[in-house]
């Protein structure tokens, strides 16, 4: 089956751009034009990822996000007209799993959508089934993240990069290696973008109980921790 994208936008001619872009890649589209009923299609839970602008009129995409975290995991790419670090550092924290900023290059933004499908559904990690380290279990065939029985809800982006360390648990991935297994190698992602995914998921998982699952070996890289539960 095709992938159906929901695209929240205000500008009618940027959703027909997105429109003849993503159906050219095979993909299904709904829209929506502004951030309340884009909360409540996205919510209905039919979309394997939403493509949503921030500057919507009245309940901008930051809270829509931030609604449709409370209780939905699926993937989020934020586009916008404003290049402002805050937004974007914000989208992040919030659960966004990518960020593109407005003009943009059809091509890149379909790309940058195939690698975070490709991350939430079947990415190669995904393939080897269930994995635990410590209390911490997870499977990403599934979409499940466990820490001692209990679940922890976690991005696409989250998911893609706890399960390229838990597949390699020994070992320390350099920076550039995780990037490019989690985002794709030809897509450009900036450390500020890694760094944030990071940070959200350790702060999830600390909230769970697990606050010693991924270290930073300073100059190295990044990998596994003992994953014990308080």
């Amino acid at each position: 089956m095709s992938s159906h994208i929901l695209i929240v936008d205000d500008d009618p001619q940027i959703r027909s751009v997105l429109r003849i872009a993503l159906k050219q890649a095979g993909m299904q589209i709904s829209e929506a034009g502004d951030g309340a009923e884009g909360l409540a299609k996205a919510r209905s839970g039919r979309f394997d990822l939403v493509v949503l602008d921030i500057g919507l009129p009245e309940m901008d995409g930051l809270e829509v996000c931030r609604a449709l975290r409370a209780g939905d995991q699926t993937p989020v790419l934020f586009l916008t007209a404003r290049d402002d670090e805050i937004d974007r550092v914000l989208g992040f924290e919030l659960g966004g799993d990518d960020y593109v900023t407005k003009p943009f290059s059809p091509r890149e933004l379909v790309a940058r959508i195939k690698a975070i499908l490709k991350r939430s559904g079947g990415h190669p990690d995904a393939l080897i089934g269930a994995l635990q380290r410590g209390s911490l279990q997870i499977d990403p065939a599934r979409h499940l993240c466990l820490v001692a029985g209990a679940p922890t809800p976690l991005t696409a982006r989250e998911m893609g990069i706890l399960a390229h360390l838990m597949a390699r648990p020994d070992q320390v991935v350099p920076r550039p290696a995780l990037t490019d297994a989690v985002y794709g190698a030809h897509v450009h992602v900036s450390d500020r973008t890694v760094d944030s995914h990071l940070r959200n998921l350790r702060a999830k998982l600390a909230a769970a109980g697990c606050d010693d699952a991924i270290e930073t070996v300073h100059g190295v890289g990044i990998r596994m921790g003992s994953c014990r539960s308080r």
